[in-house]
């Protein structure tokens, strides 16, 4: 078994693909060799199997774990790149019971409700909680921002490898611009203290290190929300100091949720929803929405019109009609 993930994470990581799909990958891997278990209950080898035990597990998931039509999606990935990239046994057609994704209207909060739970975020998470509503940032967009990706002359945050592996440009909120100064000045600070002890150098993506040699150890290939302390990349073996932990940051913004007194279910990203929704009530165009936030399809767009439509129409409703 041992051998076999170790031979997922190889695959994952000659794909490069990032470690969090590459740990997600080896669990559904580990999880479906365990889900089929010999006469002796010793987990099967994925070789002895193929679509009917693929089929089996996956319908298993649907049907008596109810999971999510995302979480079957992602063990479905997981399978067939184990059977294409690891085992170079592709599968063919699966018959498979998929969940339906249901259509759900995103959760916007309204303009007083972001001003209290920013009112209520402190430090580094006030920056951050501040670019995920005035720039629309994923949460994971946001932490990997390095210190070179904050134009603060053009006034426009660059997003590398968003989802999708796309760079997009964004807003750069005029309002941070003098809080992140200050905090970069404290970035740097930690930075040149890093390379005092002999450390400094920031993990940079794919062969970039190699093509430019002393870039690591840059200013501007630092990360602009650093982690408090430095860790060891599990892939190399290096010691880095990485961005802040998303964990982190959720805890807080739950936190602020709770202080602010707003009952709906506020997360992290339901101040990108905002942001989006915001924009749209302002007139801003849907092509424009679209490539600030970095969606394919526009009809991913199109669903901040339904929670927007009824405000930007100026439709009354009938009861305050009859009350006038």
């Amino acid at each position: 078994m041992s051998r076999l993930l170790q031979h997922v994470r190889e695959a994952a990581r000659l794909r490069h693909l990032s470690y969090r799909t590459e740990q997600t990958y080896v669990g559904w891997v580990r999880h479906f060799c365990h889900f089929h278990r010999d006469a002796a209950g010793v987990p099967r080898h994925p070789k002895t199997m193929a679509e009917a035990e693929v089929e089996a597990f996956l319908n298993y998931l649907a049907n008596e774990r109810d999971v999510a039509a995302s979480t079957q999606t992602q063990a479905l990935s997981a399978l067939l790149f184990l059977y294409d990239a690891v085992l170079a046994l592709p599968l063919d057609t699966l018959d498979l019971v998929r969940v339906r994704k249901p259509a759900r209207l995103p959760v916007v909060l309204s303009k007083p409700e972001v001003a209290a739970l920013l009112e209520r975020l402190r430090g580094e998470h006030r920056l951050i909680g501040g670019l995920l509503y005035g720039a629309g940032l994923r949460l994971s967009g946001c932490l990997r921002l390095r210190v070179k990706d904050l134009d603060f002359e053009r006034r426009q945050i660059v997003v590398r490898q968003g989802k999708g592996r796309k760079d997009r440009v964004t807003l750069f909120p005029d309002a941070l611009a003098g809080p992140l100064r200050i905090h970069l000045d404290h970035v740097r600070a930690l930075h040149h203290r890093d390379l005092a002890e002999g450390f400094g150098e920031a993990k940079l993506p794919h062969a970039y290190a190699a093509k430019h040699p002393g870039a690591a150890r840059q200013f501007g290939w630092q990360f602009a929300f650093p982690s408090a302390r430095r860790s060891e990349d599990p892939r190399t073996g290096q010691v880095h100091r990485h961005h802040r932990s998303p964990s982190s940051v959720q805890r807080a913004l739950k936190r602020a949720v709770e202080a602010a007194g707003i009952e709906k279910r506020a997360t992290c990203h339901t101040l990108r929803y905002s942001f989006a929704t915001h924009l749209l009530e302002q007139g801003l165009d849907l092509r424009t929405l679209q490539e600030l936030l970095g969606h394919a399809k526009l009809a991913t767009t199109q669903i901040y019109t339904h929670v927007a439509t009824t405000r930007t129409l100026g439709v009354a409703s009938p009861l305050d009609r009859l009350a006038a």
